[in-house]
This record gives C-alpha cells, sequence and structure tokens, in this order.
C-alpha cells in the first residue's frame, strides 16, 4: 500500500514536471506580452514634468476626488484666474544647450566608429537617428516664444470658461468689467491675447471669427509683485542661488545611473551631462513635437519616471513646498484675489448697476507664479502638512517612484496650467451666503482648509488658509536677511547637509529616497 502511494506522488509530481515543462514557453510568452503591452500603454508625454501640455494634462487630471455639488440658487459672481502661458518653444540659452549636445553626439560617434574598425566594439546598437542629427531649432536666433499649439491652449480655455460660467461674461467688454494682465514676457503676453480671443469670440466686428480689441495691463518687470514676485525678492533670489548645488547634487545618482546603463545598452560613453540634455531634448520634442519615438525612445519607462521624478524635486525645493520664502513671496497675489472677491461681494450688497464692476481678473504669468500661488492655497498636499506649512515646518521631499506621490509637475503647473477662484452668491437661508470654489487646470480641487472640500464659505477660506499667511508680509519676507542668505542655514540646506555628511552607508541609504 505504502508503494503504491509512493509510486502515485511520483506519477504526480511528474505530470505536474511535464506540464510545467510544456506550459513554460506560453508563459514565457505571456510575460513578453505582458511587458509589451505595458511598454505600449506607458506614455511619455504624461511624464513631462512642467514641460507637459495642458491637454495631456487634462486628461489625465481624473481623480477619485467627488467635486461638489453647487447648491440649487449659488449663482457666480466673479472669477479670478492664475494661469501659466501656453507651450513655448526653448528658450536661447537651452537651444544653445541643444546644439552642444549635437557636436558631443558627433564626437561620441566618432570615438565608436573608430572602435568599431579597429575591432573593438560594435556600432550595431546605436540608434540610427543619432548619425548626423541636428538639433530642429538649429539656427534660430530667438527662443523662449509661445508656439502654435500654445495659442490654442489658451483660446480654448478662454472658450470653455466663457461656456462654462456663461453669466459671468454676459456684460457688454469693458476693461473694468474683465481685467487682464500679464507679465512683460512676451510668452505670456501672447497668451492673454489667444485667451482673450476665445474669451470673446463672436463678440466683436473683427473679420469673420467677429473678433473684438481688449485691453492686457503690464506691470515692469523690476515692480511687478503680484505676478513676477520672484524677480524682486532678494531673499528667494539668494536662497534659491544657496540651494540650486544641493538640488543638483540630488539628481545626481539618478543621472549617473542612467548613464551607465546608456553605454552599456549603446556602446556610447555618456556622461551625465549627456544623459540630462538628452532627457531635456525628449521633453521638446515629445511636447513640441509629438515625436516620442526618438530621443525619449532612448529611455526605458522606469528611467524616465526616475527623470521625471528629478525634475518634480526640482520644482518641489526651488519653486514650492521646499521652503516657505517660496510661496509666500506670493503674498501680494493672494491679498490682490481676496480684495478682488470682497469687493465683488460689497458691489452685489450694495445692488451696484451691472457693467458697473468687475465680475473677473484673469492674469497670465509663469510656473513661478502659478506654483507658488497653488502653494499659498494648500494644493497637492495630504495628512497633517497643510497644518506644517501655516507654522513654516519644512515638508518631505516628493517620494522617488515606485512609491507614489502627490507632487507631480505635470499636474501642478503644465503649459497654461492654471487656478480659477469662482466666487459664488447663494439664497440667504444657506449656511453661508458666499461661497468660494477652487479650480485647478479645470476640475475643482479639495482645500485642506476647508476640510478637503472644493465649495468653501468664503469667511471659512478667509480665515483659514488666507489670514495664517497675513501674519507675514511681502517686505518682511523678501527683505534681504544676512543670516539667512548664507548658504546651508536655511532648511533645506540642513535636509542637505543631513543627506551628504552622514557616514557612507547612510548616505547611500538616503540617496535612494
Amino acid at each position: 500500500m505504502c508503494l503504491f502511494l509512493h509510486r502515485s506522488i511520483n506519477r504526480s509530481i511528474f505530470t505536474m514536471a511535464v506540464r510545467m515543462i510544456l506550459l513554460l514557453p506560453l508563459l514565457v510568452f505571456v510575460s513578453m506580452l505582458s511587458h509589451s503591452f505595458a511598454e505600449e500603454s506607458f506614455d511619455v508625454r504624461k511624464h513631462l514634468s512642467t514641460v507637459t501640455r495642458y491637454d495631456v494634462a487634462r486628461d489625465f487630471a481624473k481623480n477619485n476626488f467627488v467635486p461638489s455639488t453647487i447648491p440649487d440658487g449659488c449663482k457666480p459672481i466673479h472669477v479670478n484666474l492664475v494661469a501659466r502661458h501656453g507651450t513655448r518653444s526653448p528658450t536661447k540659452k537651452r537651444m544653445k544647450e541643444l546644439d552642444r549636445l549635437a557636436s558631443r553626439l558627433d564626437v561620441l560617434l566618432t570615438e565608436a566608429k573608430h572602435k568599431a574598425e579597429e575591432g573593438h566594439a560594435s556600432i550595431d546598437k546605436i540608434p540610427s537617428w543619432l548619425w548626423g542629427w541636428q538639433s530642429p531649432w538649429k539656427g534660430k536666433k530667438k527662443g523662449g516664444e509661445l508656439v502654435s499649439i500654445g495659442e490654442v491652449e489658451l483660446y480654448h480655455l478662454g472658450v470653455r470658461i466663457r461656456e462654462r460660467f456663461p453669466d459671468l461674461f454676459d456684460e457688454e467688454y469693458h476693461p473694468d468689467t474683465y481685467t487682464i494682465r500679464a507679465t512683460q514676457v512676451h510668452r505670456a503676453s501672447a497668451s492673454a491675447v489667444a485667451f482673450g480671443m476665445g474669451l470673446f469670440s463672436g463678440k466683436g466686428s473683427l473679420g469673420l471669427g467677429k473678433h473684438r480689441a481688449f485691453s492686457v495691463i503690464s506691470e515692469s518687470r523690476a515692480s511687478d509683485l503680484l505676478l513676477r514676485f520672484f524677480d524682486t525678492c532678494e531673499t528667494y533670489k539668494d536662497y534659491r542661488k544657496s540651494q540650486e548645488p544641493a538640488v543638483e547634487k540630488l539628481k545626481e545618482p539618478v543621472l549617473d545611473e542612467v548613464a551607465s546603463a546608456f553605454v552599456r545598452r549603446y556602446q556610447l560613453n555618456f556622461t551625465r551631462q549627456d544623459v540630462a540634455s538628452l532627457w531635456f531634448l525628449c521633453k521638446q520634442e515629445a511636447s513640441l513635437l509629438d515625436k516620442i519615438d526618438q530621443a525619449c525612445g532612448l529611455f526605458t519607462p522606469a528611467e524616465i519616471l526616475q527623470l521625471e521624478w528629478t525634475d518634480d524635486l526640482e520644482g518641489f525645493v526651488l519653486k514650492g513646498y521646499g521652503e516657505s520664502v517660496n510661496y509666500r513671496m506670493g503674498l501680494p497675489l493672494l491679498q490682490d484675489v481676496v480684495q478682488s472677491m470682497e469687493d465683488a461681494i460689497k458691489a452685489k450688497e450694495e445692488y451696484q448697476t451691472p457693467g458697473s464692476y468687475e465680475k473677473a481678473r484673469l492674469r497670465f504669468a509663469h510656473a513661478e507664479t502659478v506654483v507658488p500661488f497653488s502653494c499659498l492655497l494648500g494644493l497637492f498636499i495630504e495628512g497633517s502638512d497643510f497644518t506644517k506649512i501655516q507654522h513654516e515646518q519644512p515638508l518631505k521631499i516628493p517620494p522617488s517612484p515606485p512609491l507614489n506621490r502627490t507632487w507631480r509637475g505635470s499636474m501642478v503647473a503644465p503649459f497654461a496650467g492654471n487656478n480659477m477662484l469662482v466666487l459664488y452668491s447663494c439664497p440667504a437661508d444657506s449656511k453661508s451666503k458666499y461661497f468660494l470654489q477652487v479650480l485647478h487646470n479645470e476640475v475643482p480641487a479639495p482645500l485642506p482648509g476647508c476640510d478637503y472640500t472644493d465649495f468653501c464659505p468664503f469667511e471659512v477660506f478667509k480665515e483659514r488658509v488666507v489670514n495664517p499667511h497675513l501674519k507675514h508680509d511681502y517686505n518682511s519676507v523678501c527683505r534681504v536677511k544676512t543670516e539667512e542668505s548664507v548658504p546651508g542655514t536655511s532648511k533645506f540646506s540642513k535636509l542637505f547637509n543631513f543627506l551628504f555628511f552622514q557616514k557612507d552607508d547612510d548616505r547611500k541609504h538616503k540617496l535612494e529616497l
């Protein structure tokens, strides 16, 4: 009996082994197929940090947050818009970097060719497009301008806002009713024009589109505290200058790892700087040219996610929650937004004649404007982080992949990224007469200061979100303080010292964050 059982078990094991051998090719095929599908479903255009086009950002902006249902009888009476300029071409400085990359690639390929002729290497793994590559912007003398994609982004944003809030844009145009401001940088003012053409299309007598003329106001760069506060805040400029080397140090391990992988993969002696330039080229090709199979094709999805994280890390530290001066310097803008809403409430309470008061204040600026403003509102943070920023406590840097993170540049400030604050007037029997809804990239955004609702009583918004910031003012935040302008004394410098001046084993562990 025991012998019979032993033989039965052996036969079962043998049968299972045979089945596994027969199934192995199928399992390998399925695994390869799954990997292939994963590669195909990965879209690099969704991982370009702040170089992401607005249409792409809007496509994946949906989340699990269920927006509030606006109560019956509540009507919008005013809207504030703070928007980044649309998709632009590379700046003159970055175009020169791409020209240097072309020269560098020529050197690398010449070296590889000589090694191959001597029998020491193969050139079979080198992508064919690298041979003779030249920058698409070669020969351009100027850059940074709004491109046609960016014009379309802002034009349609204007159309959608008018359609979404028809009661706000039913008045005859007057520059005091619909105030449009832009910085003196051409891509911002061009964005304002494209937006206005969409917003007022069909309301004039110019051309087939029945466009109309409208006013765009700009301040001098040297005095624009509302939209270019980052240019005039000396404390911020000192902080940024002192922390940029620290940020570059945090990015180095990722760039080095990708460079090593490139050397093995393509048999070319790529350096850290080569990888940084190729990643920049990938972002420009994908965003401006819709080309994802050239420079972007050099990288694996995992490498792209890591490089995206380095960009997001830089934005977080140098523009976002990395230090309170990054967003506190935006207080003049926050105060201007609140004042415009209080003026709208006063006009409503005094039954002022329609057309005699402002209904929209529309601003067009830069990522360095939108990001600090988003931070002042408390967007893109979770849990106790909102309390921390109000008490000027440092936040942890965004975790690196594969861990999830709330802070993503492609969501926080893509091209044409924006915050809209819509003021509503509600019936007298409501718990509050005036409410505020915040839309980020046209999607309702939960406010931590308002118990994570997107429809917040205006007085609660002022009390919990605005007032804690008002214990500071622009002059106190931005005056140069000798003790804070020395590298190594800010909160992020302390983080940098902790990361890079520990013993070697601990240092290696921290670099993997």
